[in-house]
């Protein structure tokens, strides 16, 4: 089994390098609180959301271990999922029986994937006492593979109380993994409650030593976007030009009521 893991890209089962500017304590208490509420929370969003640096940020955080799965497209392979997900759980619980996992998958048999989905949440509650965190990243990527809906479907009922997973994805996982939140196994959180609230927004631009204003603008423009709000305040001048334009598209009927204010035009 070691021979196996050393063979596989270790950046996909380590937990994504920097941090968020400013985090998003909005965000990151509500991710606490599906801990001991859901057996498993979903992230979905388009790229540039947020997602990977929200989970990032509350990996580093979490008062529990991390086991951190990156999936890429190749991943779409049952053995391949199988052995990358174990070798991220070992590196928390090394007394897992990897060997015996990775053989559940060499069988073409359609039962499969929930015998793989048992077989882990066994050997989880036999060799692991402790809280953990399984955070999988980029799920959709293999949406397509036959084996993801008989898995997921089994393992989130399954997981031990003190296991809480964790799926970014870029769009709802198939339905009937969504439908599971029904029934108060699975929390999704969307796209609109990624975004940018005003405050969030005030708190990032007040790092660059910018003002409520451009922040205003800011969010008017990006929607709340998160790569789009963070861009905007990164960007030399822009917040600045930003606040002059919203200042030049006043009717003159309107700068009659602004008496001697100022625009800030600071960058």
């Amino acid at each position: 089994m070691r021979r196996d893991e050393d063979q596989l890209i270790r950046e996909k089962i380590t937990v994504a390098n920097g941090g968020p500017r400013t985090s998003r304590q909005r965000l990151l208490k509500l991710l606490t609180e599906n801990l001991s509420t859901y057996n498993a929370t979903v992230i979905s969003g388009r790229a540039g959301t947020g997602k990977t640096n929200l989970t990032a940020d509350f990996a580093r955080r979490a008062k529990r271990p991390v086991c951190w799965y990156k999936v890429d497209a190749a991943d779409g392979e049952f053995r391949v999922f199988c052995r990358y997900l174990t070798a991220t759980l070992r590196l928390q619980c090394p007394s897992l029986d990897g060997y015996h996992l990775l053989k559940i998958t060499e069988s073409i048999e359609s039962d499969r994937a929930e015998l793989l989905a048992e077989a882990l949440v066994f050997q989880l509650t036999e060799h692991r006492s402790e809280p953990l965190l399984v955070i999988i990243e980029d799920l959709h990527l293999v949406y397509d593979a036959d084996w993801v809906i008989p898995f997921f479907h089994r393992l989130l009922p399954l997981l031990p109380s003190e296991v809480h997973l964790i799926i970014t994805c870029r769009g709802l996982p198939p339905t009937p993994l969504w439908r599971l939140r029904s029934k108060q196994m699975l929390r999704v959180i969307e796209e609109a409650e990624l975004a940018f609230n005003f405050e969030e927004t005030l708190q990032l631009f007040q790092t660059y030593g910018l003002s409520e204003e451009h922040a205003r603008i800011a969010l008017r423009e990006t929607n709340g976007r998160a790569a789009a709000v963070a861009n905007f305040a990164a960007t030399p001048g822009r917040a600045g030009r930003a606040v002059a334009d919203s200042f030049l598209a006043i009717e003159p009927r309107q700068m009659n009521c602004l008496g001697q204010r100022s625009p800030d035009f600071q960058t």
